[in-house]
């Protein structure tokens, strides 16, 4: 199993947000800078974040990003889940279906253990993924005053 370029930042974006304590909110570029990943595509992730209720944003002067209640307490097997979609690990379906899809076990056992990837994630939150050393290592490289 292998997440997408758009989840694994959405999950950076998500740690970062979660060790802002006592702080302006940061931007949108800011988080993007500091997760070294492109503007454009932290801003689409930012944007799906919000419609899911896993974060807000303010714009304008003292605008910015947070993380919601919702988003700190969040499930991250479920932010995934949500992410990544609905879909099979291989597509057995694709514009050349497999001789095999009507009594292959290789899907069934590939579907499980896709579903025990999602399971071992599913206790875990973002409030856990930013316990030390990563939150103190996230507030390092902020490059804020006042981060803490």
């Amino acid at each position: 199993m292998r997440l997408t370029r758009f989840t694994d930042v959405a999950l950076r974006v998500l740690m970062r947000l979660a060790v802002v304590k006592g702080e302006d909110p940061p931007t949108t570029r800011e988080v993007a800078a500091t997760m070294q990943v492109p503007y454009t595509h932290a801003a689409k992730v930012v944007a799906r974040l919000q419609h899911l209720g896993l974060v807000e944003a303010r714009r304008g002067r003292g605008g910015g990003i947070g993380l919601t209640e919702a988003g700190r307490s969040a499930s991250i097997g479920g932010i995934v889940r949500e992410l990544e979609g609905p879909g099979d690990v291989v597509d057995c379906e694709g514009t050349t279906p497999c001789p095999l899809r009507s009594a292959c076990r290789l899907r069934v056992a590939l579907r499980q253990a896709e579903e025990a990837f999602y399971a071992s994630l599913d206790p875990m939150t973002i409030e856990e993924l930013v316990a030390a050393p990563t939150g103190p290592l996230l507030i390092g490289i902020t490059g804020r005053p006042g981060t803490g």
